[in-house]
């Protein structure tokens, strides 16, 4: 009787953990879809910087007339008629990371846009994991807050 007692509780509990990892995979497969459409929407077509707000301070200006090109291969080339600057950039998913809030259930806030320039200054600013605030068809807005100061960085790109 004890040994029956016993197998029905470790059947229930190797239930109960079982049930749990259920949610996270549902999200990862949500978040990869989401991955797989934001490559699609940024890889068709070249942006423009609308916005960039750099700690409170308005740096739009510094990548006015540039054009952004974010191609398949992960490489990022900013052009502007006479010079060139290239980068890279990659979607991720951040879900998994140990600064993951399980109490949030928007799996866009998993998903890092990340941006990747080493030079010229202006243009290393945007290198970052931004986390996606909105998106449509012709306009992604980006957030980022600082680990170290606490500052907080927004980004906006539109399609040309």
């Amino acid at each position: 009787m004890k040994n029956n007692i016993l197998i029905k509780a470790m059947v229930l509990l190797t239930f109960v953990f079982l049930s749990c990892e259920k949610n996270d995979d549902a999200t990862s497969i949500d978040n990869q879809a989401e991955i797989q459409q934001l490559t699609q929407l940024v890889t068709t077509g070249a942006w423009r910087i609308t916005s960039f707000i750099d700690s409170g301070n308005d740096d739009t200006s510094d990548f006015s007339g540039y054009g952004f090109s974010f191609n398949s291969d992960g490489m990022l080339i900013a052009e502007n008629g006479s010079a060139t600057v290239n980068g890279t950039w990659s979607i991720t998913d951040d879900s998994n990371s140990s600064s993951d809030d399980s109490s949030n259930d928007d799996s866009s806030d998993d998903i890092d846009f990340n941006l990747f320039f080493a030079e010229p200054a202006s243009f290393n600013e945007l290198s970052e994991d931004w986390e996606i605030v909105s998106r449509s068809d012709v306009k992604i807005s980006l957030i980022h807050v600082s680990g170290g100061n606490g500052g907080t960085d927004t980004l906006t790109f539109e399609k040309n």
